[in-house]
């Protein structure tokens, strides 16, 4: 079975192919600046060399178009005709409430996701763009949802409630969604099989790091809490966001710098976190690069990440009541063997003891890092969403 998955963002479209018989990928890359000029198709051929091809697209069934006639293209082509894809699975952000699972897309479903919009406006109309282009171009291909606040669904209300007016949940929803969760989901599960765990009776924290971050909390394979919110601005500082924050802050800072709400979300969002305390970049490796140079904002930033990454996990060791594994993944949780080391450095009350030379050796493969003497497993997952995508997919339409 061969199935596309689609990540649709406002102005973007990333895709993988998937051979689900070997769970091979045959082809993968994206569509940037969708409606603005330069836009182009770049994508990654089975040698490894990248291949980028400009055009001028317009809006996204134009792009989803351009996808797969170089699918099918006899230079750049991985199969000879469109029908040979079985089915689409497409990353949704936001579910709300209304799915903990994922689905196969109709009317119906496509009537919801709309209804989540308010919870996710930049996200969920680009990626129902992706449905609809779908919808248009293979009318007869199945369409699966998978939503990234599915999996946090099992959070129980002490977890998921915000401590407000009860009306403010009643009349809006306002409660805790988290997100990354195929990311969490599909970690979890693989982190069992890898360290040779029981994945329905076990604990386990998974740490997705990169400019956007989030911790969660599993128990017996299931999400009891997790860092993000309502919005993913809720929780770990990362690379432009500024995680957990003062409420008293919002109104002293707009009043200050007479920000209206327009201004203080652009600043929440794309200014703070480590480029806003470094004044450097938002990438971790730029900052290490600025460390060395005896930048000491970049330290401050480094410092913060770390210690705000370890009170989140230590705060679900004890949610969790004990922990039997801590898993690293995304970009700076498979590549940055000093954060890891860092947050594990503060796990040592907690019998946490891994392997410092073997940590600084390894980036972005399945290793596990922990000491026969460490009383808690820790491990390197690279996470793969498209994977977990692409088999729930495939799962749903087998059932078709």
């Amino acid at each position: 079975m061969k199935i596309l998955v689609l990540n649709c963002g406002s102005s973007s479209i990333k895709y993988k192919m998937f051979d689900m018989d070997s769970k091979e990928v045959i082809a993968q890359g994206g569509i940037e600046k969708i409606g603005l000029s330069g836009s182009f198709l770049k994508f990654t051929q089975p040698n490894g060399e990248k291949v980028q091809l400009n055009k001028d697209i317009v809006e996204h069934t134009a792009g989803i178009e351009f996808i797969l006639s170089t699918l099918v293209d006899a230079k750049y082509g991985c199969i000879k005709s469109i029908d040979e894809i079985n089915a689409v699975g497409h990353r949704v952000v936001h579910g709300g409430e209304k799915f903990n699972a994922s689905v196969l897309i109709t009317d119906e479903v496509i009537a919801q996701v709309e209804e989540c919009i308010e919870l996710a406006p930049l996200h969920n109309p680009a990626n129902l763009k992706g449905i609809a282009a779908i919808s248009k171009i293979l009318p007869s291909v199945p369409q699966v949802g998978v939503f990234d606040t599915a999996f946090h669904q099992t959070m129980p209300p002490k977890a998921y409630m915000y401590p407000l007016p009860y009306e403010a949940y009643e009349k809006y929803g306002v409660r805790r969604y988290g997100f990354h969760g195929t990311s969490h989901r599909y970690v979890s599960r693989r982190a069992c099989e890898f360290l040779g765990l029981d994945h329905n009776n076990s604990k386990i924290i998974t740490a997705h790091i990169g400019n956007g971050g989030s911790v969660t909390a599993v128990k017996n394979g299931k999400s009891i809490d997790t860092s993000m919110g309502m919005t993913p601005v809720e929780g770990l500082m990362m690379g432009t966001r500024t995680g957990d924050l003062d409420l008293g802050v919002v109104t002293y800072l707009m009043e200050k710098e007479h920000l209206d709400l327009k201004g203080f979300t652009e600043l929440v969002n794309k200014k703070s976190g480590l480029l806003g305390i470094s004044g450097v970049s938002s990438d971790m490796r730029d900052l290490h690069n600025a460390i060395a140079e005896g930048n000491e904002r970049a330290k401050l930033a480094m410092d913060m990440f770390i210690y705000r990454v370890l009170k989140y996990v230590g705060s679900y060791i004890a949610a969790l009541n004990g922990v039997d594994a801590v898993i690293f993944t995304g970009g700076i949780g498979e590549n940055d063997e000093v954060v890891r080391e860092g947050v594990c450095e503060g796990l040592s009350y907690a019998g946490v003891e891994i392997d410092k030379e073997l940590n600084n050796k390894v980036r972005g493969i399945e290793v596990e890092l922990s000491t026969k003497n460490s009383k808690v497993r820790v491990a390197i997952i690279p996470t793969d969403e498209e994977l977990m995508i692409a088999s729930d997919t495939m799962e749903i339409v087998s059932k078709k």
